[in-house]
């Protein structure tokens, strides 16, 4: 059987070229180091139980998206930019995500064109994080 060529946010196709890249700059347990008045270390640790970014990000040699696609991203987040969606990566991980806060959809074209058709690709970031406990 094939690989999925695709990875699925809210029932859209994202390219699966474009890859997780800060996948492993998350630590699922959060620590902070004090000090007392008397010089003991104190340690403070909590396991986080969601809100691991997930970065899907295309480069210039691969990952590129359609202009019709990257438009269709764009809606999604400002139609319910505090909605739940589905993420189904092409490896088969699931995750329940929103868009990050800040700007958690951008592209820019792979070259200039003066107007760009709906299948022109783009290079584009998207920016998610979990919203549910996650076991991957």
């Amino acid at each position: 059987m094939a690989a999925p060529k695709f990875h699925i946010l809210g029932g859209l196709q994202i390219p699966r070229g474009m890859v997780w890249v800060d996948e492993f700059a998350w630590n699922a347990v959060e620590k902070s180091l004090g000090y007392s008045v008397t010089g003991a270390a104190l340690i403070d640790a909590a396991v986080r139980l969601a809100g691991q970014p997930i970065t899907l990000q295309g480069e210039v040699e691969a990952g590129w998206i359609k202009r019709g696609a990257l438009k269709a991203l764009k809606a999604l987040n400002e139609a319910n930019a505090v909605g739940e969606h589905a993420l189904v990566l092409a490896d088969g991980r699931a995750f329940t995500v929103q868009f990050a806060p800040g700007v958690a959809v951008e592209g820019k074209p792979l070259a200039r064109p003066e107007l760009p058709a709906e299948d022109y690709p783009y290079i584009a970031t998207v920016r998610l994080i979990t919203v549910t406990p996650s076991d991957q």
